[in-house]
C-alpha cells in the first residue's frame, strides 16, 4: 500500500506571490524611497573630510590654539612680574577678551576634541558604509526582485507551459538574492553602518552642531584678543617678531594660523549642519546589522517555494506506507 504527498502547487504559488508583494512593500514600509537618499547625500558630504590626515590635522589645530592659550602666564610674567597671582590679576584687567576666552577654553577644547575623536574612531566605519552600493539604489534591490516574482508568477499562470522556465528563473532570482550580500560584503560591512550611526547619535545633532558653531566666534575673539592685545604688548615692551615667535611659539602659531584653521574647520562643521535631517533619516531605517538578511531570508523561501510549485503533471513524491506484517503473497502451481 502507498500514498502519494506533494506540497500543492498553487500553494507554493500563493507564498510566492506574497513574497513578491512584501519584496514591493518592504521599501515603502521603511520609507526607503525617502531615507535612503538622504543616506546617500550624508555619505557624500562627508567624503572629503573623512580621512585620516583630514581629521589629524583637525586635532593638531585645536593643539596649536591649546598652546597658543597656555602661553598666557607666561605672558603675564613678562608684562607684569612677579609676584604671579598679582601679575595675573593685572593681566586679566588689562586683556578681559583674552582671559574669558582662556577660561572657557578647556570646555571648548574638551567638546571638540571628544567630537573628533568619535569621528576618527569611525573612520573605518564610514569607509565600510560608503564601499556599499550607493544607499539610493537599495528600495529598487527589493522592489525590482518582487515585480519580476510576480511577473514570472502571472506568465505562468496565463501559459502553463511556460511555468517550467519561470520556475527555474524564480529559483535563480532566489539565489540571486542569497548571494547579493556576500557579494557585497553586506555581512561585515552593514553592521559597521550600524555602530557608525550609533556612534554618531550624541554629535550629528541640531543642539551639538549650533554649540561648536559657536565655538568659532568665541575662538575669534581669543585671536583677535591676542592679536591686538598680547602680541602688540609684547612688542610695545620691546620684543621683535622675532623673540616673540621664538619665546611665544604658541601665541604666535595660533595668530598665524587662524586664518587657515577657520577656513578648514568650518566647512567639515557647516556639513555636520546640513547632514543633521540627513542622518536622522538614515538612524530611523532598521538596524543596518538586519539588511543582509532582508536579502537572504526572502532568496532561500523564493527558490525554495518554486521548487516547491512543481509543474502540472510533475512526478510525485512519493513516500511508502509501512506495515507490521509483509503483504501476503499468492503463487500458482501449474
Amino acid at each position: 500500500m502507498s500514498t502519494t504527498w506533494r506540497w500543492p502547487a498553487r500553494h507554493a504559488r500563493l507564498v510566492l506571490a506574497v513574497l513578491g508583494v512584501a519584496l514591493v512593500a518592504m521599501p515603502f514600509a521603511f520609507q526607503m524611497f525617502e531615507r535612503a537618499p538622504k543616506g546617500a547625500r550624508m555619505i557624500a558630504s562627508f567624503r572629503p573630510y573623512m580621512t585620516a590626515a583630514r581629521l589629524g590635522g583637525y586635532q593638531l589645530e585645536l593643539r596649536e590654539i591649546g598652546a597658543g592659550v597656555g602661553e598666557g602666564p607666561l605672558v603675564a610674567a613678562h608684562l607684569y612680574g612677579s609676584p604671579a597671582s598679582a601679575g595675573e590679576r593685572r593681566f586679566a584687567s588689562s586683556y578681559p577678551d583674552f582671559a574669558a576666552f582662556a577660561a572657557q577654553w578647556g570646555g571648548i577644547d574638551a567638546d571638540m576634541t571628544s567630537m573628533l575623536r568619535t569621528i576618527q574612531a569611525n573612520l573605518g566605519n564610514y569607509e565600510a558604509v560608503a564601499a556599499l552600493p550607493s544607499f539610493t539604489l537599495f528600495p529598487w534591490f527589493f522592489v525590482i526582485p518582487g515585480v519580476l516574482v510576480l511577473v514570472l508568477l502571472a506568465l505562468g499562470l496565463a501559459r502553463a507551459p511556460w511555468w517550467r522556465t519561470a520556475r527555474w528563473v524564480l529559483v535563480a532570482l532566489g539565489l540571486g538574492l542569497v548571494l547579493a550580500p556576500a557579494v557585497f560584503q553586506m555581512f561585515s560591512r552593514a553592521p559597521k553602518g550600524g555602530r557608525m550611526v550609533t556612534a554618531f547619535r550624541p554629535i550629528e545633532t541640531s543642539a551639538r552642531v549650533a554649540r561648536i558653531q559657536g565655538y568659532f566666534a568665541e575662538i575669534a575673539v581669543g585671536q583677535g584678543a591676542v592679536q591686538l592685545g598680547l602680541i602688540s604688548a609684547l612688542q610695545h615692551s620691546g620684543l621683535t617678531s622675532a623673540q616673540i615667535s621664538s619665546g611665544y611659539p604658541g601665541l604666535a602659531t595660533f595668530d598665524a594660523q587662524w586664518v587657515h584653521i577657520l577656513n578648514d574647520m568650518t566647512p567639515m562643521i557647516g556639513a555636520m549642519s546640513d547632514n543633521v535631517g540627513n542622518y536622522e533619516a538614515v538612524a530611523a531605517l532598521p538596524p543596518f546589522a538586519l539588511f543582509p538578511w532582508f536579502f537572504v531570508a526572502p532568496g532561500l523561501l523564493v527558490a525554495a517555494f518554486a521548487l516547491l510549485a512543481a509543474p502540472h503533471g510533475a512526478p510525485s513524491v512519493r513516500r511508502e506506507a509501512s506495515s507490521d506484517l509483509p503483504n501476503s503473497l499468492t503463487e500458482g502451481v501449474t
